[in-house]
């Protein structure tokens, strides 16, 4: 019986000293959560034996119970990076034929390059609610869980259509005696540029120079990229007039061009320039006011996400979108989750259905962004473990040598 006994022991060192080198070898894995072997006796006894004088039968492994403590967090500076800190579990969805739903605290993640979702390394992607324009997500629970995509653009191309400039012209400036030529910058006195866009969102320049051709008179003309616009076929320039109090008296409407085709593409446009707010003084040139309509596309150019887990996108024409709200889980006994490779766990009838929410709601932790939640794998423990593992697997191996031992010497003695 003694055998049989020692042998339980060699097997549950075994066990113990697998489950040590496991936790050792993850020690760098992100979101990795070390397990303990726990044991229970093995006692053989019925109503009628004395208690006094059981003698146990060995040993079993009763559970290799999952700890879920936090890791050392990691700073990385990547928006993607994330971190629960506290409890609950990212929700992915696994990549390929057979995917499902899993469950990591593993939080690198990055932007999938073809389909521009939000995923892991092995390609599965976030999931996540969508939200409004404030944030606040309009989707619950399993069935409104989306993936998070990062759109690479934002917005609705316009053509620009107004533009209104108040500039001051300076008074005391001399008549150019040059011919007017946008190459020749001795032949007006000053210019102003605009950012103008056409009916597919490109940017253009439009160029104002601002020529004196007497007192109280200046010319303007007009360029959109190195095209002069017209007014009514004319390409001479518009005359604005000033009163002797400095504020414009001509002309009193904006400044109507004819359709011209942009350079960038685009469909034909119109374009009118208000100069309404303009004056002249003795000061020196200055743009006081300049505004234009019109808007382009954007163009991805930045991504964050929040303490409440929401992925804000930043594009180059200025807006800032919110994409959705990382959604988090919680299970009624996490050591009961089972584990299925590549950092990930899913649901069982022990861990319990999984409790979905977001960061900083009830029973979730927050979220920090530019981090990682390494192992909570403490190196020097598992190595006094490993020792003690293998005292005990050197113990039983002993026990059953001397048992065998023993067993030799009585065949001896019948012998």
């Amino acid at each position: 019986m003694s055998f049989y006994t020692s042998l339980s022991g060699l097997q549950a060192a075994q066990t113990e000293l697998s489950t040590v080198s496991h936790n050792v070898a993850n020690v760098s894995t992100n979101g990795f959560k070390k397990s303990r072997t726990d044991f229970a006796d093995v006692i053989a006894s019925s109503f009628s034996s004395d208690p006094t004088k059981s003698v146990g039968s060995g040993v079993v492994v009763k559970a290799n119970q999952q700890q879920f403590s936090e890791g050392n967090l990691k700073t990385t500076g990547s928006a993607l990076d994330l971190t629960v800190s506290g409890d609950g579990f990212f929700t992915v969805k696994t990549a390929g034929l057979n995917s499902s739903t899993a469950y990591t605290r593993n939080g690198s993640f990055k932007v999938d390059p073809t389909t521009h979702n939000i995923v892991d390394a092995q390609g599965s992607a976030l999931l996540g609610y969508p939200v409004d324009a404030k944030g606040n997500a309009t989707a619950t629970g399993a069935a409104g869980l989306t993936t998070l995509n990062l759109a690479q653009t934002s917005g609705t191309p316009a053509a620009t259509g107004k533009v209104a400039l108040g500039v001051n012209l300076y008074a005391p400036a001399t008549v150019p005696t040059a011919a007017f030529s946008a190459t020749n910058a001795a032949s007006y006195n000053s210019s102003t540029t605009s950012t103008i866009y056409d009916s597919t969102g490109k940017a253009s320049t439009l160029t104002n120079y601002y020529v004196k051709t007497a007192d109280n008179a200046w010319t303007v003309h007009s360029f959109a990229g190195d095209t002069e616009l017209s007014v009514g076929g004319s390409k001479t320039g518009t005359p604005v007039t000033f009163g002797t109090d400095g504020k414009i008296s001509s002309p009193t409407t904006p400044i109507a061009y004819d359709a011209f085709t942009p350079a960038t593409g685009g469909l034909p446009q119109t374009l009118t320039v208000d100069l309404s707010g303009s004056t002249q003084a003795s000061s020196a040139f200055a743009v006081n006011t300049r505004s234009a309509d019109g808007a382009t596309v954007g163009e991805l150019s930045g991504v964050s996400v929040d303490a409440q887990g929401i992925v804000a996108a930043s594009y180059s024409n200025g807006d800032t979108v919110s994409l959705g709200k990382v959604a988090l889980a919680n299970f009624t006994d996490p050591t009961g989750l089972r584990q299925i490779g590549d950092s990930y766990w899913s649901s069982t009838g022990v861990s319990g259905q999984a409790t979905l929410g977001a960061a900083n709601e009830n029973g979730f932790g927050s979220m920090l962004s530019g981090t990682l939640e390494g192992s909570n794998v403490d190196i020097t423990e598992e190595l006094v473990n490993l020792i003690a593992a293998q005292r005990n697997f050197q113990a039983n191996a002993k026990a059953l040598d001397t048992a065998s031992q023993i067993s030799q010497t009585i065949i001896q003695i019948q012998g």
